[in-house]
């Protein structure tokens, strides 16, 4: 699947799923890939497959379990149920504890994944209204990598994650990503022109910066 293919048939929403605590604020992707469920949920949990796409990661994807991811988040595993759904807190750091919902549904031959990242609700509007919506847009693009980085994997292509968004494709990448979130976000929040543009900046600015 091409670059442009896959951003146009990534599907995306902002959602209000719960929290363990309460209410939330949610950014939803889903994306079909040429792999069964079982290899998509393989390639999402298993720590050998990971790290040959997203990160090193320690730790157990199972019902109870924790985990790590190298440079990033941990996590508890919140629901188990194999292949279908993977549900955890996704926490990167004391005072943010998000959760992230993985749902595979089988689609023929193929797989489709629909991944939401719910933030508690309070902590997001505050975010907003002091910063904009530049850090849901910087969540969300990071996901649509994510699940790129997951299709080329599934595709079978051999590459080096942490190298890879370094490359001019995940550049390109992120910057359509963040232009599509973007509009995304605008319709359903009622941003302004120059706030939605302040924040594409803002995630570009991370995924996508300027060579100096």
């Amino acid at each position: 699947m091409s670059e442009i293919q896959g951003l146009k048939e990534t599907h995306r929403a902002l959602g209000n799923a719960p929290v363990s605590d309460g209410e939330g604020k949610s950014v939803v992707l889903r994306r079909t890939f040429a792999a069964s469920v079982t290899e998509a949920w393989a390639a999402c949990t298993d720590k050998v497959q990971l790290a040959k796409w997203f990160s090193e990661v320690e730790g157990d994807f199972e019902q109870g379990g924790s985990f790590q991811v190298k440079d990033n988040a941990a996590g508890e595993v919140l629901q188990c149920e194999a292949p279908i759904t993977l549900k955890a807190t996704w926490a990167l750091g004391p005072e943010m504890t998000t959760e992230l919902e993985l749902r595979f549904t089988p689609d023929g031959e193929n797989a489709i994944l629909e991944l939401e990242h719910s933030t508690p609700a309070v902590n997001l509007d505050e975010m907003v209204a002091e910063y904009g919506p530049g850090g849901t847009l910087g969540v969300a693009v990071g996901w649509e990598l994510t699940l790129h980085m997951l299709g080329k994997h599934l595709s079978g292509e051999t590459f080096d994650p942490v190298a890879w968004e370094s490359t001019d494709e995940a550049k390109e990448y992120a910057q359509r990503a963040s232009e599509a979130w973007g509009e995304v976000v605008q319709k359903a929040w009622g941003t302004s022109d120059e706030d939605i543009a302040a924040a594409v900046a803002f995630a570009n600015s991370h995924f996508a910066p300027e060579e100096e």
